[in-house]
């Protein structure tokens, strides 16, 4: 990552593309045209090709996000690192809310599908495709921009807006939160977007085969 060079104009063009894909969708393919979760991840994949090819035409390449060639070994290991020191520490919160009788799971819990293929999809939608569209956009473009003005402010913002990106009817999303703060500090130190994406991937993994 290098810091302040993700310019406006990149945040710009990949919102709106990211927005206008999600609205042509809706109008073109009704609800019961294609598995919800399918379509999902055709969207999701759609949008990670475009976010690549508006940062290599605006930033010339794709090192302003963290994401080269180079950085994806030593960033799966530190991915992995980070993936360890939190479920160790969120082991150890959910022992402590189990003895004060505070059922935990219900903050993390997920509505799967019940069909066995769709069920595979959910997987690979959510677990994976999904999470790498959303470090590419929140983190590798968003926070990049919003670096410039400091990394307290740019982990607040990138993390509200990522809040906002998964509503939870009107309840507030607890988990989304602490991810977004969990994804941000993890770029901010290690300026790797592979990082993030494989602690947001195994997250989101935990969570499902959790519920």
């Amino acid at each position: 990552m290098e810091t302040k060079s993700i310019k406006l104009k990149t945040v710009i063009i990949s919102s709106a593309s990211v927005i206008i894909l999600d609205v042509m969708v809706s109008a073109l393919f009704p609800k019961g045209i294609f598995p919800a979760i399918v379509l999902l991840g055709i969207i999701r994949m759609i949008e990670i090709s475009l976010l690549i090819l508006i940062v290599l035409k605006i930033e010339k390449g794709l090192s302003p996000i963290g994401l080269t060639l180079k950085a994806v070994i030593p960033g799966i290991k530190k991915g992995i690192l980070w993936s360890v020191g939190f479920g160790l520490i969120t082991a150890i919160a959910f022992s402590i809310m189990y003895l004060a009788n505070i059922d935990a799971f219900k903050l993390i819990g997920s509505r799967l599908p019940k069909d066995q293929n769709d069920l595979i999809f959910y997987f690979v939608v959510g677990g994976i495709i999904g999470p790498v569209a959303e470090e590419i956009f929140f983190r590798g473009i968003l926070y990049g921009f919003l670096r410039r003005f400091g990394a307290v402010v740019a982990i607040l913002l990138s993390t509200a807006a990522f809040a906002v990106f998964h509503p939870v009817g009107s309840g507030i999303p607890i988990t989304q939160i602490i991810g977004g703060i969990l994804f941000a500090v993890s770029y901010e130190f290690e300026k790797n977007l592979f990082v993030p994406i494989v602690i947001h991937t195994s997250g989101n993994l935990s969570i499902f085969l959790l519920s």
